[in-house]
């Protein structure tokens, strides 16, 4: 038996493209004489459809699409995800459709994932074994995976029916996961996953087989479109997994930032970006993302110096808009600052320098990335990274804005690791100045952020502990951190929340995105 994995980038509410990606991937099946092809979890309407999936229209277009797949797929089978409304309500569901064109639907009983939880509900009838040339297939949707037991002894394979999206770890543990099944069970297990950006979710596909044994035997590409034909009937050596948590891990974060990003643009119909440059670490990582998504002739960069940015900074900035070949500018904002805050004089004369004149710089130069943006459709990327975010060290209405943030939720020595990546990779495009500097917003003179914070490394290391781990203050104190620093940091984090509920779209690249995973209320009294 012969069975075809379509790994494909589907957009969501586009439901007549995605369709027609599954037409031609079913007859591409048939020539390489499949008897099986196998889609991803929500492949018609593409995946997170939130408030889409109740829509009655939606799901009616949905199902109809299922109609035309299945008058395609005359003398091979195929199994689609798809939304699927019943007498219950919408459903995540795999369309089994056999070499007849006669559908059955297999429901996900298990709704776990927020992004779906209230917009559909779990299946009273959950996974199904199909026969096809003999073979007993156990097509399972979604999470349900994670509760297989017992199954029957004449199944010969599980097909996993999936949309799980990337996350720091999360692939390697999503395959430990699979190989233990695999294993207990003693069957073959087979994962179909989405691959591609939807909004601030990235799918990595990654879809793969295991044997009985536990033992993976092939693997589809992460972050990009993949069609493999598996043959039950030959023999199939295991294979190492692609990828380990720690030496691959800055390699897949640089890929599925660009994929994010890119399909965030290209699917809303962005086509250019531009970034401020500041000649820091957080906005050059951001501009060769941008080329790395976009390409460089995509990418317009702003150099917005006001009076206490060093000339350093400037040429440091320059030589990386060169290096990245990308269009840029020099637009000083020395009279603009002047001139806002001359004009504030009869409110602010007579009081110290403070955060007051510090934001008014940010806020200005987003004032001209906007009109830059607006003028010509290039549309402005954030250069926040998740430290800053998490401790509120950012301007409202000033770097805080943007269309897209490919790096907010990434920590500053993230930043680091990808920027170290990026020069090793591709030719030492960040110069070492940016790299090696020590960093600072440079809103005043002289100014480093280590006047006013711990080092990143231990901020870092402390947020990963209360954000990831969920570890209480006490915790994190007694493993050895200072319990002031902790007190500071933990409270930045708490009184901080209104900044980050007025984030631009985040790429949720960890376990553990603000606004997602990490929800505080916007007023909140609580102190333990």
């Amino acid at each position: 038996m012969k069975i075809a994995l379509a790994q494909l980038n589907f957009t969501v509410g586009d439901i007549n493209a995605n369709t027609e990606k599954i037409i031609a991937a079913i007859e591409r099946a048939k020539t390489e004489k499949a008897d099986l092809v196998v889609f991803a979890e929500f492949a018609v309407s593409g995946t997170p459809a939130y408030g889409l999936l109740t829509k009655t229209t939606f799901l009616t277009l949905c199902e109809e699409a299922i109609e035309r797949i299945a008058e395609s797929c005359h003398g091979i089978s195929a199994i689609v995800g798809t939304p699927y409304l019943t007498a219950e309500g919408p459903v995540s569901a795999a369309a089994h459709i056999n070499e007849r064109g006669e559908i059955e639907y297999i429901g996900k009983r298990y709704v776990t994932a927020r992004r779906e939880m209230g917009y559909i509900v779990g299946s009273s009838i959950g996974s199904q074994t199909i026969h096809i040339n003999g073979h007993a297939l156990k097509v399972v949707v979604g999470d349900d995976l994670s509760r297989m037991e017992d199954i029957d002894e004449e199944v010969d394979a599980i097909i996993s029916v999936n949309a799980r999206r990337y996350g720091k770890g999360i692939m390697s543990r999503r395959f430990d996961k699979m190989c233990r099944l695999a294993f207990t069970e003693g069957k073959n297990l087979i994962l179909i996953n989405q691959v591609g950006g939807a909004g601030d979710i990235v799918y990595d596909g990654t879809s793969g087989i295991l044997n009985s044994d536990g033992k993976l035997i092939m693997v589809l590409n992460s972050f990009e479109e993949d069609f493999r034909i598996f043959d039950t009937e030959e023999m199939h050596e295991a294979i190492e997994v692609p990828f380990t948590p720690y030496r691959d891990r800055t390699r897949m974060i640089y890929k599925a930032a660009c994929l994010g990003l890119h399909d965030y643009f290209i699917k809303n119909g962005y086509t250019k970006a531009c970034v401020g440059l500041s000649g820091g670490i957080d906005s050059a990582v951001v501009a060769c993302l941008a080329v790395g998504a976009l390409g460089k002739e995509n990418v317009r960069v702003l150099l917005m110096p006001s009076p206490f940015t060093p000339n350093e900074s400037v040429e440091d900035a320059k030589q990386l808009a060169e290096n990245l070949g990308v269009e840029y500018s020099v637009l000083p904002i020395v009279d603009a600052y002047n001139s806002i805050v001359g004009t504030l004089q009869p409110v602010i004369g007579g009081t110290e320098f403070d955060a007051t004149e510090e934001n008014i710089q940010s806020r200005i130069r987003t004032t001209m990335l906007m009109a830059l943006q607006n003028k010509t459709g290039y549309m402005l990327l954030n250069s926040s990274n998740k430290s800053e975010n998490a401790l509120g060290w950012c301007t409202l209405y000033g770097d805080t804005a943007g269309t897209f943030s490919p790096t907010g939720d990434l920590y500053k020595g993230e930043i680091y690791d990808l920027a170290r990546y990026i020069n090793a990779t591709f030719g030492d495009i960040i110069p070492d100045n940016i790299i090696d500097k020590e960093p600072s917003s440079e809103l005043r003179p002289d100014q480093k952020d280590s006047d006013y914070l711990p080092h990143y490394e231990v901020i870092d290391a402390i947020l990963f502990r209360m954000i990831e781990k969920k570890q209480h203050r006490e915790e994190i104190i007694n493993a050895g951190f200072d319990s002031d620093v902790v007190e500071k940091i933990h409270s930045m984090i708490m009184r901080n929340e209104k900044k980050r509920y007025q984030f631009p779209p985040v790429l949720r690249l960890s376990p553990c995105a603000f606004g997602h995973e990490w929800l505080m209320p916007l007023v909140n009294h609580y102190g333990d």
